[in-house]
């Protein structure tokens, strides 16, 4: 039986649920911490920040300290974690169309080793100095990010010119490389061991409101890269030489969409540290909610991820106060029973093939 295509409305309703409880989730994560804010306080402080509206009148009544809790410190936090968590299932889904394959994750690029290993060598040697508020362990993140990007680029294109499976073993290849450095960084920086291993699961703790707004750009402009190419990606699911048949550009395509991705995988890894498995729970649920088409597959999963990630950073603050659980750790142990279930659903489909 054909499956009858989604109706407008129902595109609608979903993503404007979605937006809708994106606001709430935001507010309420505002307010929850170790001083608790009251809900309706949270969502006047955050409204107030918004143009053209009465800001005096909002935040009358507010004590200054429940202002200074959400604007410098909460806000900036919830904001940060949902623009990663938004950026990294919306990579997801653009990698899951170019490898035509639902477990595809943009790891596998080894762009997270590339930022893990920049850090590591920043904590590992002591080079700590900020400049306008970004520390050197961002900056090392995201040199090391693109370093490896370009890396891979440069391996796939001497290899195989530059195809999907070249780009992947580039990166699976570079991946592990980078993770033996890291692994010989921290044996000889013992006493840096534990700063090197907490980075690297993950975790929102410096958030600020520099890191949100270098976030911000960077997703959106990959996003609109994402949007501009949805038909293309499309049509490269039914395969290269079909797009082709069909005008698609398929090296240009692939081109600009890894590097896209790369660029937002590179940013969210060098603010947040490595955090695993949004990039390929959230899709997946999306795709059965909206179907396989990417122009909207990939707007629903960014809101999708975002409200994913702020809910895990925000039992990582709050599970075992005062200590935090790092934010890798949830989603990992949330992810992993997913990707086993993909995994018997993807044999259970061959089976039936």
């Amino acid at each position: 039986m054909k499956k009858e295509p989604l109706k407008k409305s129902t595109l609608t309703l979903t993503g404007g649920s979605l937006l809708l409880l994106l606001v709430i989730v935001v507010i309420w994560a505002s307010a929850v911490g170790a001083v608790p804010v009251p809900f309706a306080q949270s969502a006047r402080i955050v409204l107030a920040k918004l143009p053209f509206v009465n800001k005096e009148k909002l935040l009358e009544g507010i004590p200054n300290a429940n202002k200074l809790i959400i604007w410098n410190i909460r806000l900036p936090r919830v904001l940060l974690a949902g623009l990663v968590g938004g950026g990294l299932a919306a990579a997801g889904v653009v990698m899951q169309a170019l490898f035509r394959n639902p477990l595809a994750d943009p790891q596998v690029l080894g762009i997270s080793s590339g930022a893990a290993f920049g850090a590591a060598v920043a904590i590992a040697f002591g080079i700590t100095f900020t400049v306008s508020g970004i520390s050197s362990i961002w900056m090392f993140a995201f040199a090391g990010a693109m370093l490896t990007m370009l890396l891979v680029f440069r391996v796939a294109r001497i290899a195989t010119s530059r195809s999907v499976t070249g780009i992947l073993l580039a990166g699976i290849a570079c991946s592990s490389m980078l993770t033996a450095a890291i692994t010989l960084l921290m044996m000889k920086k013992r006493d840096r061991l534990e700063h090197i291993y907490l980075w690297m699961l993950g975790s929102f703790s410096s958030a600020s409101w520099i890191k949100v707004g270098f976030m911000a750009i960077v997703l959106v402009g990959a996003v609109l890269c994402f949007t501009i190419l949805g038909r293309d990606l499309d049509l490269l699911s039914f395969g290269d030489h079909e797009a082709q048949s069909m005008g698609v550009s398929v090296k240009r395509t692939r081109t600009i969409a890894v590097v896209a991705t790369s660029l937002l995988v590179a940013a969210s890894v060098s603010v947040s540290g490595i955090i695993g498995f949004v990039s390929l729970i959230i899709p997946h649920i999306m795709r059965l909610l909206v179907g396989p088409k990417n122009r909207r597959l990939i707007p629903l999963s960014l809101l999708g991820g975002a409200i994913f990630m702020i809910l895990c950073d925000l039992i990582s603050r709050t599970a075992a106060p005062p200590a935090e659980v790092a934010v890798g750790a949830i989603t990992q142990v949330t992810g992993a029973p997913f990707f086993l279930y993909l995994l018997w659903k993807e044999r259970r489909r061959e089976e039936r093939d």
